[in-house]
């Protein structure tokens, strides 16, 4: 997938004549309050400093991308797109970096996070989508965002995976917390799969190319989303 993207993203680079300047764009994280402001939920991984957000910034536009692995960077922008994407500081300022050069293109509009109480909004934003959609599937979720998962329980049969070891084997509002190791058979079970942008960070989106309707979450993925076709929900970011 990163491959796929990283090709699309070079070839719009070309495209725009931007490959030949000395562009620098500069990816720094974020304090939870500049990322998410001050939900009156505390219960965020980033609130909880599991995640922080990188923001990479192109010409007065902003791309933001969650990771666990941050720090700042900055270089040109023909060296990031041929950037070696070993691991997820890499991947992050990477995929930032597209979010923010798309965003001055005019080619994505959604690359910065929402903030207060927008989170629990658009969770009920998220359970109206998938009603009008698919009706009432069974859903495996993957990534666990609280709010989501506190009203998509409240709807439908879920299932919820996710890599934070604290969340692993919790109850949180009535379901078990699984790890990836039940991803595979949720997905088995599963009707349509909501799924956390940060996947493309973290490199295991590969494992969500399946036949069955996969809705990637959240700001993240809003870049790679667009060029490489797929589903992407994030109403309230801006």
């Amino acid at each position: 997938m990163h491959e796929t993207i990283r090709k699309k993203f070079i070839k719009l680079i070309k495209e725009h004549g931007l490959e030949g300047e000395e562009v620098i764009v500069r990816a720094a994280t974020l304090s939870t309050e500049q990322a998410i402001g001050n939900p009156e939920d505390k219960d965020y991984p980033i609130v909880k400093g599991v995640e922080r957000l990188m923001q990479a910034e192109f010409r007065g536009s902003r791309g933001q991308a969650f990771t666990d692995r941050y720090g700042n960077f900055s270089g040109r922008l023909a060296d990031i797109a041929a950037m070696d994407l070993k691991n997820n500081f890499r991947r992050a300022i990477f995929i930032s970096s597209l979010n923010a050069v798309m965003r001055h293109l005019g080619l994505i509009a959604k690359t910065v996070h929402c903030k207060d109480n927008q989170p629990r909004e658009c969770s009920h934003e998220l359970a109206k989508y998938i009603e009008e959609n698919y009706g009432e599937p069974r859903v495996a979720m993957v990534g666990f965002q609280p709010r989501m998962v506190e009203v998509l329980a409240k709807q439908f049969e879920l299932r919820v995976t996710d890599m934070d070891q604290d969340n692993i084997g919790q109850e949180k509002f009535g379901l078990r917390i699984g790890g990836p190791n039940q991803t595979e058979e949720n997905l088995n079970w599963c009707d349509i799969a909501v799924v956390t942008g940060t996947t493309i960070v973290n490199d295991t989106i590969d494992q969500f190319r399946i036949t069955k309707p996969v809705v990637f979450y959240g700001i993240t993925i809003s870049g790679a989303a667009k060029l490489a076709g797929l589903n992407c929900f994030c109403p309230l970011g801006s």
